[in-house]
Formats: structure tokens, C-alpha cells, sequence
């Protein structure tokens, strides 16, 4: 049996489809409230607790053998910093210890490659350290939090696999991610603003399939960065909007005044209770630049990611599909 945490997320539902497809018996653990909506067309035993809650970890994780802990929360706002640090950090402590409580085999750890601390420029490898000097209420502290305390339990016997993607995208995303939502509004015609920087983008089937090899072959209290391809946000538009068949501009702003933008914009999200996308966090996050090198997998898990435009069709045509 296999448990998978955050199973009704992106990169969850996925992973969970492909485990079946794979003849694997799956549970989900899953909040009392939790739409179930990405899962319903799957045959897949479902179990409702919280990861912050041990018993229900524990009850969840009853004659498993390997867990895929995904739950966690991505904010680029102000204002989900309790939340964020419960669920990733607390939650990573909660789920770790009851597996290791219940003999749980392999526990696979999703982090990110937020989790690695970098500069400007980089190529990032699994030989950066952690993210662990970042503000206590940054997300990349939270995942590299997390990150550290799933390695630490591996000093019980239990065997730990860290895998950290990129920026993910691609079909099945039925909650709208932040990264699905970008590609999305690159495909409407009309004016795009965007900042001179640019991102490296991973197709969820990708990542998904790199979490079943990482659970096959990885080696216990290693990190594996599942990255895909670094594109500027400018070549990203051109690119969405070549598939997508609109006519559409961009303008790129200069990073000072992107920054100051990023600094006002959340007060304006929180006005018209739209979905933040603009903040200080995601320009800092693209004029960075870095590039994360995904070698390491390749070499040892055989992970091969698929072109970056054949990920953008698929994603542009599942969400016309969606909304007819």
C-alpha cells in the first residue's frame, strides 16, 4: 500500500494516477473539507485526518509501505505565514515521525527548489545548502525547513528521498496553480507586463514520474532536483502565445520599478480578493535567474523531462477542454 499526502493537489492527483495505472494500491490522506474533485474519476481509498494531527497520520499510514509526502502550502503573499510554516514545516515533523512510528519503508519528501538557498545567476545543484537563513516567514525557508527535518529522521532507520522540483505546470490542475494561472493569462490577447526575468518550468507528468523513480531508485538522504527548462519570461509569452494562435504584446518593465509594483500590489489583491500573482516574492524570485540543474536525477533515477513546448500545448489544451 502506498499513502500519498496532498494527493488532490497538482502534482497529487497525478502521481496518484499514474501509481494506479502502475497496479499500485493507493490512499489519500485528506482534510474533512478538502475537495476531492481532481480524484473523482479515480479508484483510490481515501482517508480523512490532518498531517498535523499524528493519530491520523498514524491511522493513515497502517500497512503502508511507502509514503509520498506532498502536502504543503505555496504562498507569495503576506498574510499565510502561520499557516505556511504549520503545514510545511510542523506538518513534514508529523508526517516523518509517524512513519517512522509505523515502519513505513521509504518516505519521499516533496521540498522544492525554493528549499536551496542561491544568488543571482547560479546553476543550482543538490550541493547548494538549505534555505535555512531566509526569514522564518519566507516559503523558502518554510520548504527548506521541511526539507531538513524529513533528512533528520532518517536517523530512526527510516529511509528518507528528498525530490525538489521547479516552477510546475501542466494538465490535470484542477485547483488552478500560480504557475498554471501565469500560462493561462499569457495566452489571452491584449497587453502583457512582464520583468526582465525569467524561471526554469516542469511538466507535472514529469514530476510525478520522478517521484516514482526517486521511490525506486533514489538513494536514502539524497536530494533530487526535478527541473525542466529555464526560459525568460518574455521567450515564455512568445512561446504560449505562438501555441495558443493570439496576438498579444508585452512591455517589460525595469526590475526597480517591478519591485516597487511587487511592494503595492498585494494591498490592491486584497481589495479585489483576486488571486495574487505580482508581489515582492515572485519578482525577487525571476530577476534572480537561476537555473537548477536536474543532472544528478537524470544519472541516477533516469529521469528525462519532456520539451517545454509540448508541455505548453498539452496545458493550454487541457484548459480549453475544461472550460468547454
Amino acid at each position: 500500500m502506498i499513502l500519498v499526502t496532498g494527493g488532490t493537489g497538482h502534482i497529487g492527483n497525478v502521481l496518484v494516477r499514474r501509481l494506479i495505472q502502475a497496479g499500485r494500491k493507493v490512499r489519500v490522506l485528506a482534510l474533512p473539507d478538502e475537495s476531492r474533485r481532481s480524484l473523482q474519476d479515480v479508484e483510490v481509498e481515501f482517508v480523512t485526518g490532518d498531517i498535523l494531527d499524528s493519530s491520523s497520520c498514524r491511522q493513515a499510514m497502517a500497512g503502508v509501505d511507502v509514503v509520498y509526502h506532498l502536502a504543503g502550502v505555496i504562498a507569495i503573499s503576506p498574510g499565510h505565514e502561520k499557516r505556511m510554516w504549520e503545514v510545511n514545516v510542523v506538518g513534514a515533523r508529523c508526517a516523518a515521525e509517524a512513519a517512522a512510528a509505523m515502519g513505513v519503508r521509504r518516505f519521499i519528501h516533496v521540498g522544492s527548489v525554493h528549499a536551496l538557498a542561491r544568488s543571482r545567476g547560479q546553476v543550482v545543484d543538490e550541493s547548494a545548502s538549505l534555505a535555512l537563513s531566509a526569514p522564518p516567514d519566507n516559503y523558502d525557508r518554510t520548504k527548506a525547513e521541511g526539507v531538513a527535518t524529513a533528512l533528520a529522521m532518517a536517523e530512526t532507520g527510516l529511509e528518507v528521498v528528498v525530490v525538489c522540483p521547479s516552477g510546475i505546470i501542466g494538465p490535470y490542475d484542477f485547483g488552478g496553480s500560480e504557475m498554471g494561472r501565469l500560462v493561462c493569462n499569457l495566452a489571452r490577447p491584449g497587453w502583457h507586463v512582464l520583468v526582465d526575468g525569467g524561471f526554469d518550468f516542469v511538466d507535472v507528468r514529469d514530476v510525478a514520474a520522478g517521484l516514482m523513480l526517486a521511490a525506486e531508485k533514489g538513494s536514502n538522504r539524497e536530494i533530487y532536483i526535478l527541473s525542466g527548462t529555464y526560459v525568460s519570461l518574455v521567450e515564455l509569452h512568445q512561446l504560449v502565445r505562438s501555441v495558443a494562435k493570439t496576438k498579444s504584446a508585452s512591455l517589460v518593465v525595469p526590475t526597480s520599478l517591478a519591485l516597487t509594483i511587487g511592494k503595492i500590489m498585494p494591498y490592491y489583491y486584497r481589495l479585489t480578493g483576486s488571486t495574487p500573482q505580482i508581489t515582492t516574492y515572485s519578482v525577487r524570485t525571476v530577476i534572480e535567474k537561476c537555473r537548477f540543474s536536474s543532472a544528478k536525477a537524470r544519472r541516477e533515477l533516469g529521469y528525462k523531462p519532456r520539451s517545454l513546448a509540448h508541455t505548453i500545448r498539452e496545458t493550454l489544451g487541457w484548459w480549453r477542454n475544461m472550460a468547454e
